[in-house]
């Protein structure tokens, strides 16, 4: 029988599962979601959130797969041989690769704001003409298609390479790359006029925000960033070794992405305060503002450079994850080689993105409910397709799975956290479902 994989170090498992939770989900996503929803009250809603449920659910899929050695779904099998939790597994799967797809598309903007960056695009730009530039990238579709598949490509090549000569190898270089980066970033954006009044939205919160809407977009936000319900967690949770202290790995995971996040903040904020635009931009945060700020300031060329290199890096770690979500499934379901699953995975994210893509060309009619495909594939995924992975997974092990058997693998046979694990198996089986179902029935208005 062919030995599995695993990861070779505990440096490595740190890096490459915090290297799938620091991507994308902190950089461009974390700052306009908490500009829009009151800055300094989100982040503490949001670290409530990851400390009460989402480290418990992390530990839960980790411990899902990390018991089984198997895909999202053969590790619902094979606890449930009767199959009533599959749709748990497929649940997973699904989700990863519709992130992926629409990921992929934001990567290539990315990497296509670096190449206006490098040749001093924005320079002397205004907002409204770096928009109009934007807008017609967008409505031209073969040049984002070209920069989305070419970021999909190169994912592809190192996902094929396997978990220790791949993932686990560019997670140990791009991990502590990205946050060096981004530090430098911070350290800048402190010294600008204005940085004040920056840190003080970011930091210093207003409770009279705090609503259930506010309180949904940070559990959304959560298991987007934390790469929870989307079978990633239950994916690398099969490749942890049986002696790694789970309830260290699992906060340090959690700690590592809050900061981040946090960090990312502080690099844009402080910026935006300064040239007096609206912390609550929305999407357009990333890729109008900044180029706008860039693009005016003392050092702007230098600045734009960076940050969109660090953009492109942190999109590379957690896609990574996500494509070997659905590379583990096909490879293990279809007992095909890495190489032909990672290329069925990829060709099924490529169309996806070319759906994502042609859906926000002008005269597209591709739409549903009002939303193209980009804007659903995000809001469907974060607000109800993780959330309810999640929920599954906590029911799955607080009411299905044996006591005796969570208990030893969270503990790690009883190696790490006795104490801690009645607190959470309390969280698994009360709190985290009623507090993720409460919220869903206030997101659809019945409460």
């Amino acid at each position: 029988m062919k030995q599995r994989s695993s990861f070779g170090s505990r440096f490595g498992a740190v890096a490459v599962v915090g290297g799938s939770v620091v991507g994308l989900g902190n950089i461009w996503r974390f700052p306009y979601i908490a500009g829009e929803n009151g800055g300094g009250a989100f982040i503490l809603v949001y670290i409530a959130i990851s400390a009460l449920i989402c480290i418990p659910i992390m530990l839960t899929e980790f411990s899902l797969g990390r018991h089984t050695r198997s895909n999202a779904l053969r590790a619902f099998r094979r606890l449930s041989p009767r199959g009533y939790w599959n749709g748990a597994g497929y649940l997973g799967i699904a989700t990863s690769t519709i992130i992926l797809s629409f990921y992929a598309v934001i990567a290539g903007w990315a990497l296509k704001f670096l190449q206006v960056a490098l040749v001093n695009g924005f320079h002397r730009q205004s907002s409204e003409e770096i928009r109009t530039v934007f807008q017609q990238y967008i409505d031209h579709g073969w040049g984002p298609m070209f920069w989305t598949f070419a970021f999909i490509a190169f994912i592809a090549f190192i996902v094929v390479r396997g978990v220790e000569k791949g993932i686990e190898k560019f997670g140990k270089i791009v991990m502590p790359f990205m946050i060096l980066l981004l530090i430098g970033l911070v350290i800048n954006s402190l010294t600008l006029d204005g940085a004040k009044e920056g840190i003080s939205f970011l930091l210093r919160p207003d409770f009279s925000k705090i609503n259930s809407h506010v309180i949904l977009q940070a559990l959304g936000q959560a298991f987007f960033s934390l790469s929870l319900g989307m079978g990633t967690m239950i994916t690398y949770g099969s490749y942890i070794p049986k002696n790694e202290n789970m309830f260290r790995l699992a906060g340090t995971v959690a700690v590592t992405d809050t900061c981040v996040a946090i960090l990312a903040g502080l690099a844009i904020f402080p910026a935006v305060f300064s040239y007096g635009i609206s912390p609550t931009s929305g999407p357009e945060l990333v890729f109008i503002t900044l180029p706008n700020v860039f693009g005016n300031m003392t050092g702007g060329y230098l600045l734009g450079i960076a940050f969109f290199f660090l953009l492109f890096t942190a999109s590379i770690s957690s896609s990574v994850s996500l494509l070997e979500v659905a590379t583990l499934y096909i490879s293990e379901e279809m007992h095909l080689r890495r190489r032909t699953a990672t290329l069925i995975a990829v060709g099924t994210v490529a169309g996806l993105s070319a759906l994502c893509l042609w859906s926000q060309a002008p005269d597209s009619s591709l739409r549903v409910a009002g939303q193209n495909i980009f804007d659903l594939f995000n809001n469907a995924t974060s607000l109800y397709m993780l959330p309810l992975g999640g929920l599954l997974s906590v029911l799955f092990a607080g009411w299905v799975l044996r006591g005796r058997t969570l208990q030893e693998e969270v503990t790690s046979r009883g190696r790490y956290g006795n104490a801690l694990f009645p607190y959470y198996r309390v969280i698994v089986r009360f709190v985290a479902p009623v507090v993720i179902v409460l919220l869903f029935l206030s997101q659809i208005g019945v409460i």
